[in-house]
């Protein structure tokens, strides 16, 4: 019971933070294009990289808090079915070159944050 309520937390933070981070970069650049999914979504990659990297060999780190950050607040954080979501309106709304860069810059980059996040918590 407890590994429910550690992920539910984290989740709900998670999420706060994916609502306030997306409404900050929608009220700062507009709509035209999903800039604050696709920070989430980069910056969701590189944050869970640096934990599970940082955490893999640290016996000491309960792992109560893989499930806290990495499976609640880090999968409320991230946003992938919001850019799928938003790339097939791209698309559907006639922006096939923006909807382009949306895909592959979020996948691209996605993964360079990611690796980005396991080498920074490998040395760690």
């Amino acid at each position: 019971m407890l590994e429910v309520v550690l992920v539910a937390l984290g989740g709900a933070i998670g999420s706060a933070a994916r609502y306030l981070v997306g409404g900050w970069f929608a009220s700062r650049f507009g709509p035209a294009f999903p800039y604050g999914t696709f920070v989430i979504n980069i910056s969701g990659s590189f944050i869970i990289g640096l934990f599970l990297a940082f955490a893999q060999d640290r016996a000491w780190l309960s792992p109560y808090w893989r499930l806290f950050f990495a499976v609640g607040f880090v999968g409320g954080y991230t946003t992938f079915s919001t850019y799928e979501y938003e790339a097939v309106r791209l698309l559907q709304n006639g922006e096939t070159a923006l909807g382009a860069i949306y895909m592959v810059g979020s996948m691209v980059t996605g993964a360079i944050a990611a690796i980005a996040g396991i080498v920074l918590g490998s040395w760690l």
